[in-house]
């Protein structure tokens, strides 16, 4: 009988006869050859078998009379061959299982239900699957997959890890550009349930107000990040962050002094003794870098006809920290008051928005005292912007009332004993805003009319979270309320303002639609005269298509960018020549008819040419033609474009070895 296998349990003819066990030529320790190393031995030993026997091979009797006709095909199937032939099966078993796995993987991937108990209904709902055919997955594609697959199983049997309100380096700069749909990398993809699925699909269409806000009168403003300034050279931006370990580290002084940081041949030498106020100085560096952009982005807002941004509320990181906290006076106070002047002479509206952990409705002390010492924090950064008194007014804080714990009355009373130990300063700032998870307008306007403080409308929370009862989904019912909403504002003499974006035209499910379109398709039914707030991805670039398409004042200001180049920075000077002198020849025609060369004695300077200087104000500015605007979609535009290195053809290097 044929020695028993350890994986496979396919046997052959051969098993039927009672033969001796096939003794292997080579240890069992010995890893397994392949079925052409087999291929090529068996046919060696044959011919040295026909050679030794006089050109022919006759084997012995006894052997010629229990042996079976061999199998045609590539590999020899006699008896020392055995494990060859074996092997070589094992591997087409593995292959065929490989490639199940891989159209397993696929189908998984392509999003077709498999559930045999699904209704046929709901499947009309789900998405279609993207890949045609699941045998075209690639072997990368399937290894991805099923890393995926066994890091998702990890997660399910592990314990989440339950992430502290306080803990703001955990965070990871939540809110630093807005909302958090405004960060998103383009439009849902998730998967979703397909009930989830249905309900969301088959809800009530939406019934929004035909009402155009035109002409318009307001400022149009976009959330702290400006993309075209964020990636020119120098950057503009004023959401520079660190982490702890960072302010820790740079507590330590540099390995040479002398010379300024570098990531890898300069850094915090940690053998050297720390000093606490040697790190607080590092991270009010970055404060002061954030702050002192502030004044370069509001001039750029100017010239394109954008009167309204929000400031980050990572412009000094870690200020509103338990342990790591500080002040931002006095050593920011006049980097910040410079920036209040230029906002005020442009009649640039300024606002803030603090993260989502910031809930005075928690049941936490421990949270409620970080929300606290949050609302301080940004109320002494706009206060130090030392505004006119109108546009401190209007500089308010934009919160969210944040979970409902189990029970929304229980969360409105601790809110409103939280907001009665809050500093007048505070009070005047605040502002409610409505979400998409579980505060809606109904739920909020009572409490900003008793506690007269102003709330924001949220277009697109409020087309998610509405109460059902009493509005239907769109922009046409909210309308009645509109006098309600700014009663709040104009009681504290602030201007009003709103909050508007769209999902993304995909989404179905309520999750899903929470994600913000990278530009917005239209204006909302607002009054012409509030200030609207644009959040979405591509930020000033949303509010020029809407200047576009509606010719909003400023719509003619800007110009399309031209791809990969930028007028408006400096270019690295071209590396100095050496300076080449160039003979001028002429051939003079003797009286003998014999050409002759003379040299005429004039030299002729070769050198760079250096590109015009760009001055300071104007870099990141749009050049001499404004070219700021690019289309959607194309923000790769910006970027310097990336060398190519072409690969040459056998032919050409064929024709160069000629």
């Amino acid at each position: 009988m044929v020695p028993k296998r350890k994986k496979s349990g396919i046997t052959s003819r051969e098993d039927t006869q009672p033969e001796e066990p096939v003794k292997s030529e080579r240890p069992s320790a010995t890893p397994r050859r392949s079925g052409r190393i087999v291929q090529k031995q068996t046919q060696d030993s044959q011919t040295d078998n026909i050679a030794a026997g006089g050109g022919k091979s006759r084997a012995a009797p006894s052997q010629q009379k229990g042996r079976k006709k061999k199998m045609p095909g590539k590999l020899g199937y006699g008896e020392e061959d055995m494990e060859g032939v074996l092997h070589h099966l094992h591997e087409m078993e593995d292959g065929f299982r490989n490639d199940i796995k891989r159209q397993k993987l696929a189908l998984d991937q392509s999003r077709v239900p498999c559930d045999p108990y699904l209704d046929p209904g709901d499947v009309a709902f789900l998405p279609k699957h993207d890949k045609a055919s699941p045998d075209s997955i690639s072997p990368e594609f399937e290894l991805r997959g099923l890393k995926d697959q066994k890091k998702k199983r990890g997660k399910q049997k592990t314990r989440p890890v339950k992430i502290e309100e306080n803990d703001v380096d955990q965070a990871t700069e939540a809110y630093a550009d807005g909302e958090p749909g405004d960060r998103e990398e383009g439009c849902p993809k998730e998967e979703a349930d397909a009930s989830e699925v249905k309900q969301g699909g088959s809800r009530p269409p939406p019934v929004n107000s035909d009402y155009l806000p035109l002409p318009w009168k307001g400022r149009l403003g976009y959330a702290c990040l400006n993309t075209y300034l964020r990636v020119s050279n120098p950057p503009v931006f004023s959401s520079r962050t660190c982490r702890i370990s960072s302010i820790l580290e740079h507590r330590h002084p540099l390995q040479d002094p002398s010379q300024p940081e570098h990531s890898t041949k300069n850094r915090p030498d940690k053998d050297k003794p720390a000093d606490v106020a040697r790190g607080q100085k590092w991270v009010e560096g970055l404060g002061l870098a954030n702050a002192r952009d502030i004044a370069k982005m509001i001039r750029w807002n100017d010239k394109y006809g954008i009167k309204f941004m929000r400031l980050s509320s990572e412009m000094f990181p870690f200020a509103s920290h338990e342990e790591y906290g500080y002040k931002l006076a006095p050593f920011a106070s006049e980097v910040l008051a410079e920036a209040g002047k230029v906002a005020a002479q442009l009649g640039h509206r300024l606002t803030t928005h603090p993260g989502q952990f910031t809930q005075l409705g928690s049941p936490r002390a421990e949270v409620v005292r970080n929300a606290i010492r949050d609302l301080e924090y940004h109320d002494e950064m706009l206060t130090l912007l030392r505004l006119p008194e109108q546009f401190n007014k209007d500089a308010v804080m934009i919160l969210h009332m944040g979970g409902m714990f189990g029970d929304k009355a229980a969360t409105l009373d601790r809110f409103r004993k939280n907001y009665a130990g809050l500093s007048p300063s505070v009070k005047a700032r605040l502002v409610l805003e409505n979400d998409d998870v579980s505060w809606t307008v109904h739920d909020l306007l009572p409490i900003c009319e008793e506690l007269n403080i102003p709330m924001v409308l949220d277009f697109h929370h409020h087309n998610i979270m509405f109460d059902k009862t009493q509005l239907r989904e769109g922009t046409k019912d909210i309308i009645d309320m509109y006098p309600r909403i700014r009663a709040t504002w104009t009681r504290k003499g602030i201007t009003q303002k709103m909050h508007y974006s769209e999902p993304c035209s995909e989404a179905v499910t309520s999750r899903q639609r929470r994600k913000h379109r990278p530009r917005v398709m239209t204006l909302p039914p607002c009054p012409d005269d509030v200030d609207l707030m644009i959040e979405a991805k591509d930020k000033e670039q949303a509010v020029f298509d809407l200047m576009r398409n509606f010719k909003l004042p400023g719509w003619d200001s800007f110009n399309d960018v031209v791809p990969y180049e930028r007028q408006d920075e400096n270019k690295p000077a071209p590396k100095p020549k050496p300076l080449k002198k160039k003979r001028r020849t002429k051939k003079a025609v003797n009286g003998d008819g014999d050409g002759k060369e003379e040299e005429d004695g004039e030299d002729v300077d070769v050198e760079a040419v250096a590109p015009p200087l760009v001055p300071d104000e104007e870099i990141g500015m749009g050049g001499p033609e404004n070219r700021v605007y690019w289309p959607i979609g194309m923000e790769e535009w910006l970027r310097p474009r990336k060398r190519e290195v072409k690969k040459k053809k056998k032919g050409d290097e064929m024709d160069e070895d000629d």
